[in-house]
């Protein structure tokens, strides 16, 4: 266990932390607890759902990357699965601080990338900004998400953005964690593949620009990310943002990246591509393929 989780473990109830030590102990930990798990959690230590998701939000902020505001944030996401996704605050040195990622939007590309259709409700150790309730509009359960912060009743996300801004406004019926495939031709070389596999499902209603990222790791992992949009533009977040969230959140760091593909579709009125590039350079990252590709319809 590395010494950022053994420092959140400090700061939860003993009860809380002694049913953790065998999750956090274990190498298939990737920072999310299933449906199954969140039941033994609340076995074990005595906390009720509410209660548990607030303590277990130092565990969460303990992903945070702050080099520039030493400002940690921690979120959770909660699928309609059941399984709960953990997220944190990114900052990149000498990138502009537009590449920062929010712990909000880092629970909620988590529980993305991972196959989850729906979110119940966002747990968060500090208010929300308007960046990622902006951001959290673009949910498809966005009229009905919880949020939860501590010592603070439970409100719905319209209490926090009232006459909210979002897709419907500009006519979209299927919004984020709704399916989103664009067929697209697949490519023999698997780094590729995945990047492609990835933009196949990125959500960009708006300009269309479907983008993805895919990283491969020094130790043979492939890890992907893809575009998501948003009615506002601004919060949009990055393909690359959204692959460097699950690296930080597998415990891998950006200095394990061995090479990098990014593709995006041809012709979109936007590219990724130079802010991409940008940004995995100063990471230290050089070894960057880039590609266009064409939907199959």
């Amino acid at each position: 266990m590395n010494e950022r989780l053994s420092q959140a473990l400090n700061e939860c109830p003993s009860s809380l932390a002694n049913a953790l030590l065998p999750y956090l102990n274990s190498d298939t930990f990737h920072a999310s607890f299933s449906a199954t798990e969140v039941i033994a959690l609340q076995q074990s230590s005595g906390l009720s759902s509410t209660e548990l998701a607030l303590a277990l939000l130092p565990l969460a902020a303990s992903y945070a990357f702050a080099p520039l505001s030493d400002f940690k944030v921690g979120a959770i996401a909660h699928g309609a699965s059941g399984r709960w996704y953990l997220g944190a605050n990114m900052e990149f040195i000498t990138t502009p601080l537009q590449q920062t990622v929010h712990a909000e939007q880092s629970a909620i590309n988590h529980a993305w990338i991972s196959g989850e259709t729906r979110l119940n409700q966002m747990t968060v150790n500090y208010t929300p900004c308007g960046h990622c309730r902006q951001f959290m509009n673009e949910l498809n359960c966005a009229e009905q998400l919880l949020i939860q912060l501590p010592d603070t009743p439970p409100r719905t996300l319209p209490f926090y953005l009232p006459h909210a801004f979002g897709p419907k406004d500009l006519g979209i019926t299927h919004a984020l964690f709704d399916p989103q495939i664009h067929a697209m031709t697949m490519h023999h070389d698997p780094l590729i593949n995945a990047a492609l596999s990835a933009a196949s499902q990125s959500y960009a209603p708006y300009t269309h620009a479907y983008s993805a990222v895919a990283l491969l790791l020094d130790t043979g992992q492939r890890v992907t990310g893809r575009y998501a949009e948003n009615a506002a533009f601004n919060p949009s977040l990055p393909p690359l943002q959204s692959a460097l969230i699950i690296l930080r959140l597998q415990g891998y760091d950006p200095s394990s990246i061995t090479r990098a593909v990014f593709v995006e579709i041809a012709g979109a009125a936007i590219s990724q591509k130079s802010a991409t590039l940008a940004t995995l350079s100063a990471l230290g990252c050089h070894d960057i393929e880039t590609l266009t590709f064409t939907t199959n319809g």
